[in-house]
């Protein structure tokens, strides 16, 4: 693959995994990659990084995709073949090139143990980070090959990797390194947090040295578009992992902040009240005609009451819960808040939000709360909007908006789209947030399509779409 075409398909993969590259920006990178050397890879990397990422949760997949498309070695690499042949000379019996056994294994996790032992000791050391890839690189060589089926299906497994070198079980050996028996007890948790730092940078070294090779046998485009996870702000709430999840919540602030502030700006600039054309006439009539005089409308609140009711069932909550913190953070924009958790009833949460509060500690408080919201364990949307109607029916009125979140999959139960109606007819606006993908709607169990001819409903996958739509909606 000539330059060019590499350079294309790497933005082209950037698209593909959430990153908003336009075509100026594409060819800024290839302006300012021409000024300079590609004889430094990460000189290279931080070229493109300067003209395509424009946020930072975008950097971790930037890499991803740049370590793909420009690996920093080929196989094993020289000094990977160097040893290859070290094993084959020591050993007479052996297998040619890299082989896979005890005493190859327990020479590796005794280096690792050092290393590890040095990158908690010294953390941010170049030629400590330098090791652990070397050794993450060994690793996937030696112990990470999957034979395939046939010819050409062979592959490569960070999983097998780990499993054989077992990172954690050389805690304790590298924790006596470091002496921490000697330690007390908050030295020591510290000294143990530095080290379980250490096992993940080189856990992610593994997978990242398994995804290189996979890129090198089946093309840096299988294993972008087959095995990469799309930017924080692009992934699908039903598919976070945990990880994914504090991630999320750390974002949850940046969002509302940015809205917030774009929602100012646009305020500010239609702050003037518009012209009153009929009495600005009129006026102008003492005037001979002239209007001298210019009378204009008054400006009527734009703020709105919101009602939020949120199916917590299942997948769905965690989807409800970012979008109640993204809501509640932005409550200054409406004039007042009201938010309900239901799964076959519907239990008030308002409380939970309290002005100020952490976001992971309102997590924790509405994941507990989910227990009052069901009554017989499955998600039932019609006898939860029943029951809203007959116990909060005072929470919706002419200057409400209904926010409804959930997939509207129903257990295929009774829907009362009688009783949604009804609360529609009492909002000034509605809306349906799904989190679903559109082609699933009305599949199974799912009822969108009939709750759907009653309110708007909206796909709402990701934080970007979440954004989008709260701007709109305030």
């Amino acid at each position: 693959m000539a330059l060019l075409e590499r350079h294309v398909a790497f933005v082209e993969a950037l698209r593909a995994a959430g990153l908003p590259v336009s075509l100026a920006e594409d060819v800024d990178a290839a302006t300012a990659l021409s000024r300079v050397a590609w004889t430094d890879r990460e000189t290279l990397r931080a070229v493109y990084a300067a003209t395509l990422v424009k946020r930072q949760p975008h950097r971790a997949s930037f890499d991803q995709i740049f370590d793909l498309y420009f690996p920093r070695l080929l196989g094993s690499g020289a000094a990977g073949a160097a040893a290859a042949d070290d094993d084959a000379d020591s050993d007479a019996d052996a297998a040619p090139g890299v082989k896979d056994n005890a005493t190859a294994l327990e020479d590796l996790r005794d280096r690792l143990a050092a290393a590890l032992a040095d990158a908690a000791d010294a953390p941010g050391d170049e030629g400590v980070e330098s090791a652990l890839r070397e050794l993450a690189t060994e690793a996937m060589g030696r112990f990470g090959s999957m034979p395939g089926r046939g010819p050409g299906l062979a592959g490569w497994s960070a999983y097998s990797a780990l499993r054989r070198v077992d990172p954690e079980g050389l805690m304790a050996r590298v924790l006596q390194a470091l002496g921490a028996d000697d330690l007390d007890d908050e030295a020591r948790a510290a000294a143990s947090g530095d080290v379980e730092r250490g096992m993940a940078a080189y856990r992610s070294l593994v997978e990242s040295d398994a995804r290189r090779r996979l890129a090198e046998e089946k093309g840096p485009e299988h294993v972008a578009r087959n095995t990469l996870r799309p930017s924080i702000d692009v992934l699908d709430f039903t598919s976070a992992r945990q990880a994914d999840l504090v991630e999320l919540r750390r974002q949850i602030q940046p969002l509302a902040r940015r809205l917030a502030t774009r929602l100012t700006k646009e305020q500010h600039a239609t702050r003037g009240r518009a012209l009153d054309f009929r009495r600005t006439v009129r006026a102008s009539m003492s005037t001979g005609g002239v209007p001298l005089t210019t009378h204009h409308k008054s400006k009527r609140p734009h703020r709105s009451e919101l009602v939020v009711l949120c199916d917590v069932s299942g997948s769905v909550a965690n989807f409800a819960s970012f979008t109640l913190l993204l809501v509640f953070a932005l409550r200054e924009q409406f004039t007042k808040v009201r938010a309900f958790t239901f799964v076959d009833t519907v239990h008030e949460v308002t409380s939970e939000f309290v002005p100020g509060a952490d976001v992971g500690d309102a997590m924790v408080r509405l994941t507990e709360s989910i227990r009052h919201a069901a009554m017989f364990g499955r998600t039932n949307y019609g006898r939860a909007f029943t029951v809203f109607n007959r116990e909060y029916a005072d929470a919706l009125g002419p200057k409400s908006s209904l926010l409804v979140l959930g997939d509207a999959r129903s257990n295929y139960s009774d829907l009362a789209v009688d009783e949604l109606a009804s609360m529609v007819d009492r909002s000034r606006h509605a809306w349906w947030l799904n989190p679903e993908h559109r082609r699933n709607w009305n599949s199974g169990d799912s009822a969108a399509r009939e709750y759907g001819r009653v309110v708007p409903m909206v796909e709402c996958r990701n934080l970007t779409q979440l954004g989008e739509f709260v701007h709109d909606l305030v």
